[in-house]
């Protein structure tokens, strides 16, 4: 899954940790989702938008579908 955190996070200078925190993850989740290596719940995908700041969780997260 791709993901914009790395740039909604860096835009509000708060780092891997923080973001971490804000959201009940550890750091290495943190790097997994801004590395696509790992998808999120719904409920940590809601908890990473509000952090970020953003209104919908499809600006910070691209669901690639195959079809």
């Amino acid at each position: 899954m791709k993901t914009k955190i790395k740039k909604y996070r860096k835009e509000l200078k708060m780092t891997q940790e923080e973001l971490a925190e804000a959201v009940d993850v550890t750091r290495q989740t943190i790097i997994a989702l801004e590395q696509g290596r790992y998808n999120p719940s719904l409920v940590l995908a809601y908890r990473i938008k509000n952090a970020l700041k953003r209104e919908y969780i499809e600006e910070v997260f691209e669901l690639e579908v195959f079809l």
